[in-house]
Formats: structure tokens, sequence, C-alpha cells
């Protein structure tokens, strides 16, 4: 077909997984911010949204471009590279008796570990989207900027760690999912059944792993949210906030509700246009 003599037959995971993270974060952003608020700062909900009434509109969209770049980038990386690595591991394994769940299993983890190198954009976009940091940075480039002219470029990856204990066991769960919980659904008798069926397999799927990997993101948005320094271990990190929020699980996980909500949506919309297009094109 034509979408593969152009991109390829392995191009054109990397294309569609790209599109479909861009179409979702353009939907979703202004929920992302509500909901890094409560991560960081444990406020409800209606907190939050004040905190960005008093921001002013001209700042809701402020600190877009890194996760525009970042998601659209990773999620380029999480179907490409877990395509490639598929591919690759098969052809390798083929004839040693390995099962193909172990490496899917394996090629899902790799692409996860690798998406970690982006690490810099979510640095940028916790520094962008927090207030306490307005005055300091202007935008995606001046960040940059300062980090790396005024503390290196180790600065840029603070809180690698809780993202690469997200990524790679995410990933291996999302992939290894993905199919069977869709074969679960009603069989769908025409495109737009196939659509909403992919919309919920992705969307049932990203909000359970939501809530599961939920406190490594409030670690992350808590590291991250600090500007030179020692780099503080995730453990010494979790616990900190756990202190501060009165030894309560609900307080640490206060925004989940809102990100199940969110990723149901963004996950939705990425699976959905990303199978979307894989059938168009």
């Amino acid at each position: 077909m034509l979408g593969d003599q152009a991109l390829g037959p392995q191009g054109k995971h990397y294309v569609f997984g790209s599109m479909a993270a861009f179409t979702n974060i353009l939907v979703t952003f202004p929920i992302q911010k509500v909901l890094f608020r409560q991560q960081l700062h444990g406020v409800v909900v209606t907190e939050a949204v004040q905190q960005l009434q008093r921001d002013g509109l001209r700042n809701l969209y402020r600190g877009l471009l890194p996760p525009l770049l970042q998601k659209s980038t990773t999620v380029a990386i999480m179907f490409g590279l877990y395509e490639d690595f598929s591919r690759v591991l098969h052809d390798h394994a083929c004839g040693s008796g390995v099962p193909e769940l172990v490496t899917r299993s394996f090629a899902a983890a790799l692409a996860g570990t690798a998406e970690a190198i982006l690490t810099p954009f979510e640095r940028v976009q916790t520094l962008l989207q927090d207030h306490r940091h307005h005055e300091r940075f202007n935008n995606t480039a001046h960040t940059f900027r300062t980090l790396l002219t005024e503390h290196g470029v180790r600065e840029c990856y603070r809180g690698l760690v809780p993202i690469l204990l997200r990524n790679g066991p995410s990933n291996v769960l999302f992939f290894g999912l993905r199919g069977p919980i869709k074969e679960l659904l009603p069989g769908a008798t025409n495109k737009a059944g196939d659509l909403i069926n992919d919309f919920v397999c992705g969307g049932v799927l990203g909000a359970a792993l939501g809530i599961m990997f939920y406190p490594l993101n409030v670690v992350k948005s808590r590291a991250q949210s600090q500007v030179g320094g020692a780099f503080q271990p995730c453990r010494k990190v979790l616990l900190t906030v756990w202190r501060e929020r009165g030894g309560s699980v609900a307080m640490l996980f206060r925004g989940a509700h809102l990100n199940y909500h969110r990723s149901l949506i963004s996950w939705g919309i990425i699976n959905a246009t990303y199978e979307l297009l894989l059938k168009l094109l």
C-alpha cells in the first residue's frame, strides 16, 4: 500500500505513534496541568483549578512544547521500537523454544527503557508547570539553556530513576494485555465499532497502569521540581512526601482519580488513533 511504500513496513509505526500522541496532547494538556499541581502540592482538584485560573489564560498552555515534543517522540519510540525489537528478538529466538510472550515482553521493556533518554523534556515540563518557577524560567529554550549552563547535563536527567521504574514494566503490561482485553470486548461489525473497541482497550489499560504507577509519578514530580542541590534517592523522596502528607495513602494518591480519567482519555485517543492510521494507510 502507499503508506508502506512511503514509510517502510517498520517506519510507519514510529510515524503513526507520533501522530497519535500529538493528537492526544493537544486535547488533554489542561487536564495534565491540573493533575500536576495535585501531584506536586497535594491539593484538591478545585484548588488546583483555582491556581490555574489565577495564573491566567495566557499561562494555560505554558509548558506545552516539552510534552508535545516528548510525548510525540516517546510514543513513536514506544510503538516503533517495540515492533523492531519484537521482530529482531523473534528472529534470533526462532527455533530455540523461547515463547513469543517472552520475546515480546522483553521487547516492550527495552522500548520503555529507551524512552527514558527523553527525560529532559519531562524535566523542563515540570519546571514550566510549577508556578513557583514562573519568574525564573521563560520558555522551553530558556529553561534548557539555564539548566545546562548553570548545572550541566546531569541536572536535565533529575528524576530519571522513577521514570525507568515506570516505563519498562508499564510497557510490558500495555503490550501484553492490549490484545487479550480487546478480545474480551464485543465483536465490532463496522469501522466505528472497531475504533470504539480500540479506544476502550487503550483507555482501560492506560487508566489502570496510571493508578498502578501513580506513586512513581508523584516521586518524579517532586524530584524534578527541585533545581540544583543533591540528587535524592527515590525512597527518600517518597518518604518525604509520605511524611508531609501525614502518612496517608489517600493523600499520596491525591489526584489519582483525575489521572485515571486523563489516562482513560489519553490512551484511548493514542491507541484508537494509532490503530486507525494503521488500517487507513
